[in-house]
């Protein structure tokens, strides 16, 4: 993320003598991407951060792909997974490809037995359901309906859930997560027109620093495969950190739309973006305001992307029989818009109270053996008058 943050004890100049009230030394780790030219932070650890004890084995997660070259428009009933105990084990592949992978998750206990770290995908976990505390080495967030987490890539982190009543919507990106750039000046400040700005983001605000010496497991991902580690030292021993490279929030809620006096495209609800997927929030807002203004969006054609959306709350006025948790899937090559009346029934209202998150991937996504669990067939057929 690009803005600065310091959290806890840290020396004062980087790679420098930084010693303990024993007068042994902190060890200092630099936590960075893309070879030393991306974003990085230093960190300061009580242990050396890379002892190793044991590797105990590793397990294939490779999303199950059940259509590779998909031209149907899908729904997904999202509630129709079934909770799970264990965080790792609640992420269901939904849709895929080689950029990102697209998970949905009913966890119902903590992560407390181990710690994880996604070594190959920055994620951005939406809360559906749920609130609690992100744990992570770089200090802590707490979380509730609506918030973005995301998470860079290598994060060491657990959470607590507050209830065993969570919903989430996960995108795992194997490129990197911004902000999107035409909100940023060339410093990396975001701009006046930005529909949010650097106080709704929320950087870890406490930092735990435990000195603990014995076994603790860490799992890894790795290549679609996750490796069961034995570290020696707890991963949360960082006494401080300064840097551009960390965890951090942001509501939906916060998310301050974009009108006009006809119908506003997309990109104006733009929240993240990466070089192969765009995500975008849909909050309530004001229609257009021009007296024959149609608030309904316009048919348009996904020539060039395939365009995912996530139903949170609301009533979806574009859409007919929309639920929350649905998703719908619209492949890239054929035209998509309203439902049948949609158009109609929206011409005179003022306002919208929906509530969704969309994923418009550059690249086609592969839908999954798990998505079909849950997939509506005749979704396709839904704008047939």
């Amino acid at each position: 993320m690009p803005f600065y943050h310091k959290l806890g004890k840290i020396p004062h100049k980087r790679h420098t003598i930084f010693k303990k009230p024993d007068g042994s030394l902190y060890y200092e780790q630099l936590f960075g991407t893309i070879g030393f030219d991306g974003m990085s932070t230093n960190m300061y650890h009580l242990h050396r951060p890379t002892q190793v004890k044991e590797i105990r084995g590793q397990r294939d997660v490779t999303p199950r792909v059940a259509i590779a070259n998909n031209m149907k428009s899908y729904r997904f009933h999202g509630f129709k997974v079934k909770p799970a105990d264990d965080y790792l084990d609640s992420r269901i592949p939904v849709l895929t490809n080689a950029d990102c992978t697209i998970y949905l998750a009913a966890p119902k206990s903590s992560v407390k037995d181990y710690f994880f770290k996604n070594a190959d995908a920055d994620e951005l976990i939406f809360i559906h359901r749920g609130s609690g505390k992100l744990r992570t080495m770089l200090g802590n967030l707490d979380f509730k309906y609506g918030d973005y987490l995301l998470l860079p890539r290598g994060i060491i982190y657990q959470i607590d859930f507050d209830t065993d009543d969570n919903r989430l919507f996960i995108v795992e990106s194997r490129r990197p997560i911004y902000t999107p750039k035409r909100y940023r000046n060339w410093f990396g400040q975001l701009l006046e027109h930005s529909p949010f700005c650097e106080r709704d983001l929320r950087a870890p605000h406490e930092i735990e620093t435990i000195d603990e010496k014995g076994e603790f497991l860490m799992k890894i991902k790795k290549q679609n495969e996750i490796f069961d580690m034995v570290y020696a030292t707890h991963p949360f021993d960082v006494v401080g950190y300064d840097g551009f490279n960390f965890p951090y929030a942001f509501s939906i809620h916060d998310f301050e739309p974009i009108t006009g006096r006809i119908h506003q495209p997309p990109p104006v609800h733009q929240t993240f973006e990466t070089d192969a997927f765009v995500v975008c929030s849909f909050v309530p807002r004001l229609y257009d305001y021009h007296p024959e203004s149609i608030p309904a969006p316009y048919n348009h054609s996904n020539i060039d992307s395939d365009e995912v959306l996530y139903y949170v709350d609301g009533d979806f006025m574009s859409r007919n029989d929309i639920e929350a948790g649905h998703i719908s899937l619209h492949p890239a090559g054929i035209p998509h818009g309203p439902h049948p009346g949609a158009v109609e029934r929206s011409i005179g209202k003022e306002k919208t109270e929906e509530l969704a998150v969309m994923v418009d991937t550059f690249k086609p996504l592969m839908v999954t053996e798990q998505a079909m669990e849950i997939a509506d067939e005749t979704y396709h057929k839904s704008w047939l008058e």
